[in-house]
């Protein structure tokens, strides 16, 4: 682990302060990444967050599960940062089923735009040979795969198998770790998107990295954010000034303070909501920044690589 990836770390623990600490054995999810598909720093993109950041980069949205006790492993989305991302995964045991060339009990992806799947490609006969492991995702998203090259590959080698997961409902991954498929409104080019909602025998995560509208889901986000113990969502962007000379339309996403104006009495009740899939011109990524600290301020969280959840 870098110094700089270190730094991301330590104060991403810290940010935990006052929420369940994670035990030696206890069933965790930790994220491997926070920022937007593009990355950060993001392709020609030269302002002074992009520059700072290539002395400190950001590892796109992604999230591991890791039960250290059964020593089972899964990954949530494969992003192009894949390579670097699971060195943050702790522990020997990861390594050792690393090198044996099955490093996941199973690998959820939510759709097919690059920042979600494309490190899929890593895990194929020219990188990692990964064996045999099931990928849980919409029907839509398996047909892509299975029926689009590269992907194909994947599923002709037998590297990945599609369990048939039925959306909106749970379904049992484990006999310690159940998942519900929810599909949400986010621009379907290859396929659709879902949202993950996870839930062990103690605790339970809602996972939504994208979402065009909250009003245009079919689920009220106040109720379902009720409804588990930590909700993490999309924190894309801070406000509209953020993409000058490119329509919103073309990325839509909701903004911070209008996702804060929703569940601000949920998380004043007790819920904890973390943002993450932040766009390289989101301000709330600069520390000590005003947006940051309005974050912070209204009870809400940043996510970081290397922080670490109690499930």
């Amino acid at each position: 682990m870098t110094s700089s990836t270190r730094r991301e770390f330590l104060g991403a623990m810290l940010a935990t302060a006052g929420w369940p600490l994670v035990s030696q054995n206890e069933m965790f999810a930790l994220m491997l990444g926070s920022v937007q598909d593009g990355g950060l720093p993001q392709i020609g993109c030269y302002t002074e967050r992009c520059e700072n950041a290539r002395h400190l980069h950001r590892f796109i949205t992604s999230l591991a599960l890791v039960e250290p006790a059964a020593e089972r492993f899964y990954l949530v989305d494969a992003t192009p940062d894949l390579t670097r991302q699971i060195d943050l995964i702790p522990g020997v045991a990861f390594r050792r089923r690393a090198q044996a060339r099955r490093p996941f009990d199973g690998i959820f992806l939510t759709h097919a735009h690059i920042g979600h799947y494309a490190g899929l490609a890593q895990l194929g006969r020219e990188g990692l040979g990964m064996g045999r492991t099931p990928c849980f995702c919409s029907p839509a998203m398996a047909e892509y795969l299975s029926t689009n090259g590269p992907w194909s590959l994947l599923v002709d080698e037998e590297r990945l198998f599609f369990p048939e997961v039925p959306l909106n409902e749970w379904y049992s991954v484990s006999e310690s770790l159940s998942v519900r498929l929810i599909p949400v409104p986010h621009r379907h080019e290859f396929s659709d998107t879902v949202a993950f909602a996870f839930r062990t025998r103690n605790r339970s995560l809602l996972y939504v990295p994208d979402i065009d509208r909250w009003e245009d889901w079919d689920i009220a986000v106040q109720d379902i954010v009720r409804e588990v113990d930590v909700a993490l969502i999309d924190g894309a962007f801070y406000s509209l000034a953020e993409v000058p000379g490119r329509p919103i339309e073309e990325i839509p996403h909701p903004l911070i303070p209008h996702s804060m104006d929703l569940l601000q009495d949920a998380v004043r009740d007790g819920s904890r909501v973390i943002f993450t899939h932040m766009n390289n011109t989101n301000p709330a990524l600069d520390a000590g920044s005003a947006e940051e600290a309005e974050v912070r301020r209204r009870g809400f969280e940043l996510a970081r690589a290397g922080l670490r959840i109690a499930l």
